[in-house]
């Protein structure tokens, strides 16, 4: 575990693994923590070998969560540039799952410097609409701040099953709730546009029974779009040969 102090008294964590150049940089999904959703496959043959950094974003998993701080898209990627330039890194490959893929795609926005290249894991690209008992984000942001802090959390907890709980109950619920709400409410202009916007490499993995939404769009903006089989929402899991293999094969490049 390493850590860096982004402003005083608050510190980014996460877990490396050493290697060749130019580094990978791992972002989890809501309510996650990066090594436990990364490192099979950071530990794969065909991932191995290059440096990894399996980042945990303000709020959640080791990092710290400080009740001041917003925790929006915006947020997140200005303190993780924070981070990456204090560590020393430039232009690294960015791999992000879920509201880790919104992440990168803010931070190659508005940090360019700090991305080589892009690959976004079934990622969130567009607003959505929050709805009590929706799964993930939607439904956290149903509620209101005062509620969810209260006994929303609890019961968020209780309905997303032991897996998700066992990374969501590191959270801080400050941090959990703003990050679903901004989440659910996207950037502008949309994550979606951003990425179809974006110079550097970028890659789209997606469950094969759940191919993204305009799809021929991104795609002709140079986004390449892989299918990954037998696999849910959580690619880097559920199939981790297929994952490690979809990374590896990508024209990453520039």
């Amino acid at each position: 575990m390493r850590a860096v102090e982004i402003r005083p008294g608050v510190r980014i964590r996460w877990v490396e693994v050493p290697g060749a150049s130019p580094a990978r940089v791992y972002l989890h999904g809501l309510g996650a923590s990066s090594a436990p959703y990364y490192a099979e496959a950071v530990a794969h043959p065909l991932l191995a070998g290059r440096r990894s950094l399996m980042m945990d974003l303000l709020g959640f998993g080791i990092s710290d969560r400080p009740t001041g701080f917003a925790y929006s898209l915006e947020g997140h990627a200005d303190a993780l540039a924070v981070a990456l330039a204090k560590i020393g890194l430039r232009r690294s490959e960015i791999i992000g799952h879920s509201m880790g893929g919104a992440v990168a795609i803010v931070l190659a926005a508005r940090h360019p410097e700090m991305v080589r290249s892009l690959v976004l894991v079934d990622p969130h690209v567009d607003p959505a609409t929050p709805a009590l008992g929706a799964p993930g984000s939607r439904g956290i942001a149903a509620y209101g701040e005062a509620d969810f802090l209260s006994h929303g959390f609890e019961r968020v907890l209780r309905d997303v099953g032991p897996h998700w709980a066992a990374t969501m109950r590191m959270a801080g619920r400050e941090a959990l709730y703003r990050s679903a709400v901004d989440l659910v409410r996207g950037t502008s202009p949309t994550m979606r546009k951003l990425l179809m916007e974006l110079e550097v490499p970028r890659v789209f993995l997606h469950p094969e029974e759940a191919p993204p939404s305009g799809a021929r769009e991104l795609t002709a903006a140079g986004v390449q779009i892989v299918s990954v089989p037998n696999a849910g929402h959580n690619i880097m899991i559920d199939n981790v040969e297929g994952f490690a293999r979809a990374v590896a094969q990508q024209r990453l490049s520039v």
